[in-house]
């Protein structure tokens, strides 16, 4: 099954100058934990509500004052909208992402996939997907035994 057959096509995107407030308003409404960035027609990059508190709220700034580009994660995973949903879980999986963005071929944001899309339409696909994001990473498991 390809991607492009599972996808939400229906993508809000984040303005890189918009406020952190304003974006986590808007993940709030949407009940959604990220939002991709684009600018100029490009995906620039993802904002997460991990980033907002650690980029953001950690910083002691006020919300109101920080730009979602200060905040935002630029190394985007993303496939594309013909690859096999497997092929997006493996992507979610060694990334550690929950919500992958999916563009055409020429490389402009078509649709987003989430976990739960995948759990939808491949049972596999949405369960390796699901223990790589799970895994703990080296740093994690590090903290665990140090304890």
């Amino acid at each position: 099954m390809q991607v492009q057959q599972i996808m939400q096509r229906n993508v809000a995107i984040a303005d890189p100058n918009m406020t952190v407030r304003d974006i986590a308003r808007r993940m709030r409404a949407d009940n959604i934990g990220s939002l991709p960035v684009g600018e100029h027609d490009r995906l620039i990059g993802m904002v997460t509500d991990r980033d907002i508190v650690m980029r953001g709220v950690a910083t002691d700034r006020a919300p109101g004052n920080i730009a979602v580009r200060e905040v935002m994660s630029e190394g985007i995973s993303y496939c594309f909208e013909d690859d096999d949903a497997q092929a997006a879980a493996q992507i979610m999986s060694k990334h550690q992402v929950r919500r992958l963005p999916i563009l055409n071929r020429d490389k402009r944001l078509v649709g987003v996939v989430a976990l739960a899309d995948l759990g939808r339409c491949e049972v596999g696909a949405a369960r390796d997907a699901l223990q790589g994001i799970s895994e703990a990473t080296d740093q994690e498991r590090r903290q665990m035994h140090s304890n």
